[in-house]
This record gives C-alpha cells, structure tokens and sequence, in this order.
C-alpha cells in the first residue's frame, strides 16, 4: 500500500508529459494534470493497488485535454471546413532525420507547432490512438486528422533540421 504522495511521484511526469504534448502550453498542461490527480484522489482507495492506474490516469488526462480543447474549439472550425488538401496520403514519408535529437528538442518543436496539428500529431504518436479514433475525439473529419499530421511531421521536419 502506497500513499498519494508516492501514487503522485510514480505518475506525475506521464500525466504532465502527455497533457503537454496536447495542449503545447505549461500552464495548461499543469492544470489538466492537477485537475487529473483531484479525479484520482477521489478514488484513490480503488486505484492505489490498481496495476492498471497508469493507463487510468492517462486516459483522465487525455480526457481532461481534450475537453478543455473543444471548450475553444470555435477557432478549429474553419480548418475542419476546408475538408481535404494537397496532402499527399500515399506519398513516401521522408527520408529520416540526418541526425539523433534530444528530447527536450523534440518537446520544443512539437509545442511550437500550431493546436490544429500537434493535438492529432500527439494522439497519433503518443497516445497510440487510430486515426479513426482521432476523428471521433476531435469532431473532425478522418481527412484532415491525416492532413494535420502529415503537415505536422513536415514542420517538426522542417524545424529540426533549421535547429
């Protein structure tokens, strides 16, 4: 048996990371990860033990993201209007890097990159969520949640190469 201090300690850096790579801002990833473990105390008798709190938790957080996106989502409504692009979906990726990144240069350029795309780009790669599912989440179509990310991955590109 473990106390909230500890069950916080074990957590806190995947329920931070995962609220800051969807919201891009730190303020904001904060609160979603203090409102996130406010929902864990709450049941903490029946998480304390859980082997499976991690996974709760981080689906809480990305919850908690996600609603507070949509509360501001008026802004998304234009790019969703423009329905599918010159997105190339069959297009090769690139070739790889030409070098190794440190982290803290991976979470710089995906923070920098526009709500429209790191949200799906951050879904996609960090949360291991489908496309599909993406869509649904975001109340988008499944076209531009594949634009968005094929777009994203050509600025982290871009970025980290001019870095």
């Amino acid at each position: 048996m473990t106390d909230f201090p500890d069950f916080i300690a074990r957590y806190e850096d995947m329920v931070y990371t995962t609220a800051y790579r969807l919201l891009g801002r730190a303020a904001e990833a904060e609160d979603a990860s203090a409102e996130a473990f406010l929902k864990a105390f709450e049941r903490y008798d029946s998480l304390k033990d859980d082997p499976r709190a991690g996974a709760w938790l981080k689906t809480v957080v990305t919850n908690q993201c996600l609603n507070h996106l949509s509360r501001h989502r008026a802004r998304w409504k234009l790019f969703s209007e423009l329905g599918t692009d010159d997105a190339p979906f069959d297009a090769p990726e690139p070739a790889a890097p030409t070098r190794d990144y440190t982290d803290a240069e991976l979470e710089a350029a995906v923070a920098a990159l526009p709500e429209h795309q790191r949200v799906p780009l951050a879904l996609f790669h960090f949360s291991e969520l489908a496309y599909e599912d993406i869509a649904r989440e975001l109340g988008v179509s499944l076209a531009k949640v594949k634009s968005d990310i094929f777009r994203a991955r050509a600025a982290l590109r871009r970025a980290l190469e001019g870095a």
